[in-house]
């Protein structure tokens, strides 16, 4: 990670709304590390407080590359971008790591940040998690049935629920 490409900032000073920074905007989630990660576009999560933590939820379906990623890995990361990396998000999301070198293909820059978790130095926000948490979604707690459109696969996610452990927001060298 670059000096002073990044600040810390509390998860309170965000000022982002993540209706729109999540569900229109989108995100990837990452985990790994540096010599072997994988990363995907997400457009389904949360961010509150759970347990008196400040937290993030984000969700990923056993069939993805990144979910063995999420398995093994003690923390990932939510990293958002600018307009401008658009096309690099939604290749991001139709690609699959087992195939293709994302960062590479995409020109994104992969980092550590300074808990060591994986994200992008190209995003704007990078909020890394530590988990502390995580439950399938069962079919039969699904109380409005047009969800189960989402679901033609019976490809359930696994949620993920991550403790903020830092919230770095792209500084003034940008």
């Amino acid at each position: 990670m670059k000096p002073g490409r990044f600040r810390a900032v509390k998860p309170e000073a965000l000022g982002m709304n993540p209706f729109q920074a999540i569900g229109q905007d989108w995100m990837l989630v990452t985990a790994g590390t540096l010599e072997n990660f994988n990363t995907m576009t997400a457009s389904w999560g949360a961010l509150g407080v759970l347990w008196g933590k400040p937290i993030a939820v984000c969700f990923v379906r056993p069939s993805r590359y990144t979910f063995a990623f999420m398995e093994a890995c003690e923390q990932f990361t939510l990293s958002f971008f600018d307009e401008k990396y658009r096309a690099a998000l939604d290749f991001c999301g139709t690609h699959s790591g087992r195939n293709v070198d994302k960062a590479a293909s995409t020109g994104l820059t992969p980092i550590a940040a300074p808990s060591g978790a994986i994200a992008f130095e190209q995003a704007r926000l990078i909020l890394a998690c530590r988990k502390i948490y995580t439950q399938d979604i069962e079919p039969s707690r699904i109380l409005d049935p047009s969800v189960l459109s989402s679901y033609e696969n019976s490809d359930y996610h696994r949620m993920f629920v991550g403790e903020l452990i830092e919230c770095l927001v792209a500084g003034a060298g940008r």
